[in-house]
């Protein structure tokens, strides 16, 4: 079989599963699955520019897709007016003193010659620096948080479309792999993994606890949507009339045409995201890259800079995942800072790039949906074999009550499973680089 043919029958493979998930389990089901299975794509291009293109090896993915999710609060949501007047012009004045303060230290330390004065110079801005910006930003934040805590307690967005959330989260993710690619990418490539991990745990810790920025823990929820919601086309006298002349159940009708306007937009970000990458791919600058990362040494040699292109791929990767992460949260209407774990958007991402093929796009496309079906799935399929292999057994035994709180931990397993036998057998993914 030829390799067109081969990837072909993966993918007809996978839309034969999904079409299989609808006719037992439903439509309303499948199509969730579909929506976050895009997303998931999304997120497995970005990972496998960085490390299909660069050899960059990124286990903070978490953070950069928070980072995402952030963006579509300050974008979208409407700002609120009591806390700007409490004290929001004070709390942006105090980060611009933190700012200046970090920016004056880093010219202290470039412009002084190396010695005592340096170091007293540069302990002295700093103490400096950090005694204004608490001075003014901490009881701006006080004030903030204190207006009404129960419902808002924050500055709010811009009240923008939240369609701009998206690249906008995109760019808010690149901002931060350029802060940490310009420290870490010209070190070891350990340290580039450290560095993220460290920044992803951190980006979180800002979410979680800066109640002033997006609510904390306490979430913020309401989101606005691109897409209709399902009691406004209930309501609507049109999409009524349709559904009952084709004697469809309002409920359920709405619920499968929003998530399937969800659908068609994540398409469309998906297939514009894999026809720039693969033109890239396909380019000198694709070959540029590929050039580095299978010998660092020959292209350094040849007069390439390797830590700059190291940058600017890691930059864009990011970019690709935050702009996944404000997708994500633009489906799910809310930001749960608290839902962020490393399992799921770190672990599941490599998983997606591995098994899918590493170096490949539509390898990447094709992990991504496959990964995910089997991490909503496995569950519930696990449960129903585990019942019949237990029927046998007295209700109430240990063995019984023991292979049935194991369905809990069936997606774990496949996925470990998963990896080992593509490993073992196409070690360079189901879909592998040409």
């Amino acid at each position: 079989m030829s390799v067109n043919l081969r990837n072909i029958a993966l993918f007809a493979a996978l839309a034969v599963l999904y079409l299989g998930t609808a006719m037992i389990y439903g439509w309303n089901l499948t199509l969730t699955i579909v929506n976050m299975g895009l997303i998931s794509a999304v997120m497995a291009l970005g990972v496998n520019m960085q490390w299909g293109y660069a050899g960059l090896f990124n286990i903070g993915i978490m953070g950069f897709v928070a980072l995402g999710g952030l963006a579509v609060v300050l974008v979208s949501m409407p700002p609120v007016g009591e806390a700007w007047a409490a004290g929001g012009v004070r709390l942006i004045f105090g980060l611009l003193v933190g700012a200046a303060s970090m920016v004056a230290a880093v010219l202290v330390w470039s412009k002084l010659p190396k010695g005592r004065v340096r170091g007293l110079a540069l302990l002295a801005v700093l103490i400096v620096g950090f005694t204004l910006y608490s001075m003014v930003f901490d009881p701006a934040v006080r004030a903030v948080e204190a207006v009404n805590p129960s419902s808002t307690g924050y500055l709010g967005g811009l009240g923008l479309p939240v369609l701009l959330a998206w690249p906008a989260g995109g760019a808010l993710a690149a901002g931060a792999a350029w802060l940490i690619g310009k420290t870490a990418l010209g070190l070891r490539s350990d340290y580039l993994a450290i560095a993220t991990l460290g920044i992803s745990e951190i980006v979180l810790a800002l979410l979680k606890n800066e109640d002033w920025l997006a609510r904390g823990v306490k979430n913020v929820t309401g989101l606005p949507r691109p897409v209709p919601f399902e009691v406004n086309l209930q309501q609507n006298p049109a999409f009524v009339a349709w559904a009952r002349d084709w004697g469809l159940d309002l409920a359920t009708t709405s619920s499968i045409v929003v998530k399937l306007s969800y659908a068609g937009l994540f398409l469309v970000v998906l297939l514009a995201l894999v026809w720039l990458v693969e033109t890239a791919w396909r380019s000198p600058w694709g070959r540029m890259m590929r050039a580095i990362r299978d010998n660092e040494v020959s292209a350094a040699a040849m007069g390439k800079d390797v830590t700059r292109r190291h940058l600017q791929i890691f930059v864009l990767g990011s970019a690709v995942c935050g702009m996944a992460g404000a997708m994500m949260t633009t489906l799910d209407g809310q930001l749960t800072p608290g839902t962020y774990q490393p399992l799921r958007y770190t672990f599941l991402i490599w998983v997606m790039v591995v098994v899918g093929g590493s170096g490949n796009n539509w390898g990447s496309v094709l992990g991504g949906f496959l990964i995910w079906w089997l991490w909503v799935m496995v569950e519930p399929i696990g449960q129903n074999v585990l019942s019949v292999v237990t029927m046998g057994l007295a209700d109430g035994s240990w063995l019984k009550s023991h292979l049935t709180d194991a369905a809990a931990h069936m997606r774990l397993l496949t996925m470990g499973i998963i990896l080992l036998l593509v490993l073992r057998f196409s070690p360079r993914g189901l879909i592998p680089e040409k």
